[in-house]
């Protein structure tokens, strides 16, 4: 995902939005652990009792801070009071235009559990990045219907425990496999039709009842499961009434689910296996962009990318931001939380989470 004022050099953008405190943090004392700079910038504060706000006299310094007071640079930062029509417009919307253009794009949303990841891309009073996609497409299919014919089909899936569920028409556990002439399959899924947002918003409504959730120690009603929300265009130019050659894209919204520590978490018996799922499948995420971007450096020997490590990689299979396939683009939206009570969530190794 990528608007044209944001960094095109590379196949992937990072954008970060901060979500404002929840009840029970401002109740309790303490700054905040993360403060947005700028638009690209945001400075991260471990030990935020021991220090001040930047700039103050009480601002780290020194090499014994190293590690404790850490500046992140990212292509887009949204600070706490960003609507979601702003972060639509400066993260989403240009990938309409490339979807159009028969480019397949995907757009992960991650962070902590509870940091807002399904407000983001669901919305809750406000709709959120979904649903105005949505909007944004079906506005563009009606603009260009004289010149071409266009067909819309969604759907709506989960990956829970390593298995594929359809949570629009829900069923047992769906087979994946690769089919030579439509790549990846997966078998029994079904596939609607909506003829405007507002049927869609319905749609996903219905389907995050099915989406699994179950209760931890950190979050009421955490996601146990990662949403996999895809989006068919299929487009023919007309030219006096004849249809000519078919075109075909595919968007792809995920909103995945954090990685879990069972200690800060507490689970047990299924819920730590929930976990170690979850935690398993999004290395396997993380392994697959770290062998693509290693085939951009020209000295890199690795060729294989392992997409079978798990079920999720298998379905993006032709998603990810590969040099070799230029008509491929992935953008992540990390959700970040603002208080200090959080800080658990982030590595203190400099990594944070991009």
């Amino acid at each position: 995902m990528a608007q044209s004022s944001l960094s095109k050099e590379g196949t992937m953008t990072v954008v970060v939005r901060a979500r404002p405190p929840a009840l029970c943090e401002r109740e309790r004392p303490g700054p905040p652990l993360l403060h947005v700079l700028d638009q690209h910038r945001i400075r991260i504060v471990f030990d935020p009792e021991a220090r001040g706000p930047p700039g103050s006299a009480l601002a780290p310094r020194g090499l014994k801070h190293q590690g404790k007071d850490l500046r992140f640079t990212f292509e887009r930062v949204f600070g706490e009071g960003a609507m979601q029509e702003e972060v639509f417009e400066h993260t989403t919307r240009e990938v309409v235009d490339s979807v159009l253009n028969g480019y397949n794009r995907s757009l992960f949303a991650y962070g902590a559990t509870g940091a807002g990841k399904t407000y983001t891309m669901l919305g809750s009073e406000k709709p959120g990045i979904m649903y105005l996609t949505m909007v944004e497409l079906y506005k563009r299919i009606e603009a260009r219907k004289e010149a071409k014919r266009c067909e819309v089909l969604i759907s709506y899936q989960e990956v829970y425990n390593e298995q594929i569920h359809d949570l629009l028409e829900p069923k047992g556990p769906l087979a994946i496999w690769e089919d030579p002439e439509k790549g990846v399959v997966v078998q029994g899924l079904s596939f609607h039709q909506p003829t405007s947002a507002e049927q869609l918003l319905k749609m996903l409504a219905n389907g995050n009842k099915n989406w699994t959730q179950h209760l931890t120690d950190t979050n009421a009603t955490s996601s146990r499961s990662h949403a996999i929300f895809q989006v068919h265009v299929k487009q023919q130019d007309l030219a006096g009434g004849l249809a000519r050659d078919l075109q075909v894209a595919k968007l792809s919204l995920v909103d995945l689910v954090a990685l879990e520590r069972a200690s800060v978490a507490n689970t047990k018996g299924e819920r730590l296996r929930e976990g170690s799922n979850i935690n398993c499948l999004l290395l396997a995420l993380i392994n697959i962009i770290n062998v693509i971007n290693a085939l951009a450096d020209a000295k890199s020997k690795k060729a294989h990318v392992p997409y079978r490590d798990s079920k999720l990689t298998r379905l993006l299979k032709d998603h990810p931001q590969c040099p070799a396939a230029s008509r491929q683009r992935s953008c992540g939206l990390c959700r970040s939380p603002l208080r200090g009570t959080d800080q658990g969530h982030i590595d203190q190794d400099g990594e944070g989470k991009r």
